[in-house]
């Protein structure tokens, strides 16, 4: 009987079938940045800004850069799986900055298989049968920082 059961799970994987899903879906960065993993990996010394969101007068560009992390998606759902690749590039990113001496990154995108997606809500993430990706753009620059005058 065992022998059974291992050629069907070698014709399993060995068929083309289990490996071919492939899906594009919309996972919330709100909910993938708040996670106490996101906070303590971005820490503060990085601001990020997706999308058209506003953000203070750039006074220095260091340029437009890309991440591309994958993740091993077998036995996890869709949504940790991809927060978890989103993570592995926001963190990209934001070495990027640190390294070059920005204080942000603007005008982050999705760019999952080369299709820019702007959005100021959501991330796109491919979901694979075993793997999840995600991709982003993001221009890192150094912000204006605003000075308040203490009267106390």
């Amino acid at each position: 009987m065992g022998r059974y059961l291992k050629l069907v799970v070698a014709m399993l994987l060995l068929s083309p079938d289990v490996f071919a899903r492939d899906s594009i879906n919309d996972y919330d960065l709100k909910e993938a940045l708040e996670s106490e993993v996101a906070k303590d990996k971005l820490g503060e010394q990085i601001k990020f800004y997706f999308g058209e969101q506003t953000h203070g007068k750039i006074v220095r560009e260091f340029g437009e850069f890309r991440s591309n992390k994958k993740t091993n998606a077998f036995n996890k759902s869709d949504q940790h799986a991809c927060e978890w690749a989103f993570l592995s590039a926001m963190i990209s990113l934001k070495n990027r900055a640190v390294k070059l001496g920005g204080n942000a990154v603007v005008n982050i995108k999705s760019n999952y298989r080369n299709n820019l997606t702007s959005s100021e809500v959501n991330f796109q993430c491919g979901n694979g049968a075993v793997i999840a990706g995600v991709a982003l753009v993001g221009t890192v620059v150094t912000i204006e920082k605003v000075h308040y005058l203490d009267f106390q």
